[in-house]
C-alpha cells in the first residue's frame, strides 16, 4: 500500500508534466475529495495509508485534471463568496473576479434584484443570502442552466428567488432596485487564445456572443431604464479592455453617476450606472 503523501507527490508531478498551473494545489484538492477528508485537515492525514478505493478514485481524478478538466468541474461545486454552489457542464464556472461585482452591489441597499444571464445563480443567490429581506429574479437562455440555479436556490434563498427563461429583458416585467449581469463578453477572435480549462469546459454561449463581444452590453443598456426604479443601479462585469465602450453605452442610455471598478489584480472589471 502507499501513503497519501506518496500519492500526492506522484500526482503533482503528473499534473506539472501535463502543463497544469499550480499542480500541487490541484493535486491536494483532488486528494482531499477522493479520500473524503476536509481540505483543511489533509496535512494531518498525509502519512496515512491510502484506502484502495480512494487510490483508484484519485488516480481517475488526476487523469481528468491532466486532460485539463478544471478542478471545480471534477468536484462538481465551486466556492464563491464564502458559499458552495453546484456547477455542471451547463453553466459557467464562477470566477473569483466576479466577487468584485457582488461586493460593489452590497455597498448599497436594495430590496429587489434582477440577474440577467444567471447561470448557476451564484451572483443572485449570494446577494439574496447577504440581504435576507430582498427578493430576486434570474433569467437565462438555457433551460438546463436554470435548473442548476433553481437547485442552488433551494440551499440559499428557497422562497425569495424566481427564475425565467428569457433573452435579456424579453420576459421580464416590473422594475428593480438593482440589476446585475455577468454576460458573455469574449470577442470571437479571442476565443482561440483561451486556456483549455475554459475553452473546452465552459458553455460557449456563456463565454462569447460572437463579434466584438459587446452586443450584450448594448442590449442591456438599451432597456435598463425601463426596468430600474428611480435611483436604481445597473452593475455589469466586463472584460478588462471593455470599460470605455460599456461606459459609453450606459451614458447613451441616460444612466448617471457612471463608475468603473477594478478587481484585485487592478484590471477594470465592473461598470456601474444609476437611473435618474
Amino acid at each position: 500500500m502507499i501513503t497519501l503523501a506518496a500519492l500526492l507527490r506522484d500526482a503533482a508531478a503528473r499534473l506539472r508534466d501535463a502543463g497544469v498551473d499550480d499542480a500541487m494545489r490541484d493535486a491536494r484538492m483532488l486528494l482531499a475529495h477522493a479520500a473524503a477528508i476536509g481540505p483543511d485537515r489533509l496535512t494531518l492525514h498525509l502519512q496515512d495509508l491510502a484506502p484502495e478505493d480512494a487510490e483508484q478514485t484519485y488516480t481517475a481524478l488526476i487523469g481528468r485534471r491532466a486532460a485539463r478538466e478544471p478542478v471545480w468541474r471534477i468536484i462538481g461545486h465551486r466556492d464563491f463568496y464564502g458559499r458552495r454552489f453546484r456547477i455542471t457542464p451547463d453553466v459557467l464556472d464562477p470566477r473569483p473576479e466576479t466577487e468584485t461585482l457582488v461586493a460593489e452591489a452590497l455597498c448599497h441597499p436594495f430590496d429587489s434584484v434582477l440577474d440577467l444571464g444567471t447561470g448557476s445563480g451564484c451572483i443572485l443567490l449570494t446577494l439574496l443570502a447577504e440581504r435576507p429581506f430582498a427578493r430576486g429574479l434570474g433569467t437565462d437562455l438555457s433551460p438546463a442552466a436554470l435548473c442548476v440555479a433553481q437547485e442552488n436556490a433551494r440551499a440559499f434563498a428557497p422562497d425569495r428567488a424566481c427564475f425565467v427563461l428569457s433573452d435579456w429583458f424579453s420576459q421580464v416585467e416590473g422594475r428593480f432596485d438593482l440589476i446585475v449581469s455577468n454576460p458573455p463578453y469574449i470577442a470571437a477572435d479571442e476565443m482561440s487564445a483561451l486556456a483549455p480549462e475554459v475553452a473546452n469546459w465552459d458553455p460557449a454561449m456563456a463565454l462569447t456572443p460572437g463579434g466584438d463581444g459587446l452586443a450584450p452590453y448594448r442590449a442591456i443598456a438599451a432597456k435598463a431604464r425601463d426596468h430600474l426604479q428611480p435611483g436604481g443601479r445597473l452593475i455589469v462585469e466586463i472584460g478588462p479592455a471593455q470599460a470605455p465602450a460599456v461606459r459609453q453605452y450606459f451614458a447613451d442610455a441616460g444612466l448617471i453617476n457612471l463608475w468603473v471598478g477594478q478587481d484585485l489584480d487592478g484590471r477594470d472589471r465592473i461598470v456601474r450606472g444609476e437611473a435618474p
